[in-house]
């Protein structure tokens, strides 16, 4: 049982600072809905009880699964989500903590320590996926035809049961689940490396989070500055990074060879709940699309810019016309919740105990965690969202993405442990549609075309990062995973296969700096989750085919929505999307999402004349 939250890997792809002008008053977490302190008498206690638990649950069931009828199967699920939201809250505790401040000593050895403890007290908990999936089919069936309460965990069931062609045998499986704390080493040290980094630009020390900041800086020299200083940190640390990636792309070939998987990306695939065939077209249809999307916008913004070449550092710059107005987080908070009340009071209501309860940690500080993310705990306590607001409109942005994940899992929650967790290609529709109910407000409220088209360019550069650059990405991993397989890989070979993308991705709008090829090595999702990234092509694309079906048919689209995020993980995407007449199985499908990008830069270009 491994809980931890999720990062948003996108947002380590567009920064904004605030240059340490005020932003007012920043909420931080209060974790104490979860305990009260590391060694408060609580923790202990839930310590004990899971060790006594998971042990009593083993004593009772193991051996015994074929002989259960349906209401003793109910009890034993109950038990087992009951061991779930206790092992989750712990970890939830310890791992929120230590996201706070990586660099401390104490945090890291409770996470540590926590994990440890939970690896082994669940380790007579293995029998449980092993034994479901030695029972036949017709026995689950009559099981969950016999009882509507326990036939509501199919769905979880048949997630289980999709890896039963690649189940080992119980002594394997029991060894892998004991091993499984040895690989979390390998992201740990990633993340203590990350946090641990310094950059120096015009003499003022900085963490990675700053640094990647002044990447949207006004100021054309201090990108570049902050450019040439990435690069020159993530070379004199590259072979730590290329250890990383070589030894946990090497496990995972290991864990795939003897799992029997056909490809490195079929795991995530089973884990997302999602077709292979609707992931290739999805990919194929956003690399089709690059000439229409990021070359076409990046051609233009070349001009706006004035420039015969764009370097990596203009990529995320802001626009000339563009103010470098801070938001303040009390502002940023109302655009937020005005743009979530005017889709439909209840997504509001969801959202304030965020801002009033301590459900958010927004400031940057050095040794925080960079990037966001929302991590829904357990479903008897609740989410937190994690941000390093530092006042760009894009920082705005990300708190309604961060926010919209917060409402789905509050929803979702009350499907219970076992099917509260929505698959990763659903997981981004709520953020997604978050951000875009807060872009069109914004944009509604545009004082000019100089305004409108700035924020159009941003939504559009925000629209490459989550498509375009992610489906790079996960082509850079794909590629990544593949040379692996022939072999270790220096630290020049992981560059070449970065840059393969790159200009493919990109357009010929670009030249690409020395050192450029290094940046592979702070995207956290390629270490701590493969193949996550095309999760968020895949969210934007299904929340634009969304959006266009509720301008299109407004009438009953709130309640179908609040439903679709209510059902969690309890559905497959075919049967959430049905009741809005769209399917992510047809090819055709991207094509709507891509559409709506491409009629943004359209209007970009209009406005050119």
């Amino acid at each position: 049982m491994t809980v931890r939250p999720d990062f948003d890997a996108r947002l380590f792809d567009a920064h904004a600072t605030a240059g340490g002008k005020n932003l007012g008053d920043l909420p931080e977490w209060d974790l104490s809905d979860l305990y009260p302190a590391p060694d408060a008498p609580e923790v202990k206690r839930d310590l004990d009880w899971l060790e006594e638990a998971c042990a009593r649950f083993a004593g009772d069931y193991e051996g015994k699964l074929g002989t259960l009828d349906a209401a003793g199967f109910l009890e034993m699920i109950r038990r087992h989500e009951k061991i779930e939201a206790v092992g989750g809250r712990i970890m939830s505790y310890a791992g929120l903590r230590y996201y706070q401040l990586t660099i401390d000593a104490e945090r890291a050895k409770f996470l540590s320590d926590c994990q440890e403890k939970i690896t082994n007290y669940t380790t007579p908990l293995v029998f449980f996926t092993l034994e479901l999936n030695r029972l036949e089919d017709d026995v689950l069936d009559g099981l969950f035809a016999a009882d509507p309460e326990l036939g509501r965990y199919k769905p979880a069931f048949d997630r289980i049961r999709a890896m039963k062609p690649h189940q080992l045998s119980d002594e394997m499986e029991h060894f892998l689940h004991d091993m499984g704390v040895v690989g979390d080493a390998w992201e740990r040290l990633f993340d203590e490396t990350i946090a641990g980094l310094t950059f120096e630009v015009d003499g003022e020390e900085m963490s990675i989070e700053s640094t990647l900041n002044l990447l949207t800086e006004q100021d054309r020299a201090k990108r570049e500055a902050a450019a040439h200083e990435l690069a020159r940190v993530f070379g004199e640390n590259i072979k730590t990074f290329a250890r990383v990636h070589n030894t946990q792309a090497k496990e995972k070939e290991v864990m795939d060879r003897w799992r029997k998987m056909p490809s490195a990306q079929h795991a995530r695939h089973l884990s997302n709940d999602v077709e292979p065939e609707v992931v290739e077209a999805l990919r194929n249809a956003v690399v089709a699309a690059y000439p229409r999307l990021s070359h076409r916008y990046y051609e233009l913004k070349r001009k706006w810019l004035g420039l015969d070449r764009m370097q990596v550092w203009d990529r995320n710059a802001p626009l000339p016309m563009e103010s470098d107005r801070i938001v303040g987080w009390d502002e940023a908070e109302a655009v937020v919740m005005d743009a979530y009340a005017g889709f439909d009071p209840r997504m509001a209501e969801i959202a304030e105990p965020f801002f009033k309860k301590g459900w958010i940690d927004a400031a940057a500080k050095p040794g925080k965690a960079p990037g966001a993310f929302a991590h829904p705990t357990v479903t008897d306590a609740h989410p937190y969202v994690l941000l390093n607001y530092l006042g760009k409109p894009r920082d705005v942005m990300t708190l309604a993405h961060e926010l919209g994940h917060g409402v789905h899992q509050v929803l979702a929650a009350g499907q219970g442990e076992m099917l509260a967790s929505t698959p990763l290609t659903l997981a981004e529709t709520a953020s997604v549609f978050g951000e875009m109910l807060t872009f069109r407000a914004m944009l509604a409220k545009a004082k000019d075309q100089k305004e409108r088209k700035v924020m159009l360019a941003g939504k559009v550069e925000d629209m490459i990062n989550t498509v375009v650059r992610q489906i790079a990405f996960y082509d850079f991993e794909c590629k990544l995973h593949e040379a692996r397989r022939g072999g270790e890989l220096t630290p020049e070979d992981i560059n070449v296969l970065w840059m393969s993308v790159q200009a493919q991705s990109l357009g010929e709008a670009f030249d690409f700096m020395p050192g450029y090829e290094t940046f592979w090595a702070y995207i956290p999702h390629f270490v701590h989750s493969p193949f996550y990234v095309y999760a968020y092509a895949f969210g934007d694309g299904l929340v634009n085919a969304l959006y266009a079906e509720y301008e299109a048919n407004p009438e009953g689209f709130q309640d179908k929505y609040f439903e679709m995020l209510k059902a969690g993980g309890s559905k497959h995407h075919k049967a959430l999307l049905a009741p809005f007449g769209l399917d992510a199985t047809d090819p055709k499908f991207w094509d709507k999402g891509l559409s709506m990008i491409e009629g943004f830069i359209d209007e970009l270009e209009a406005m050119e004349d």
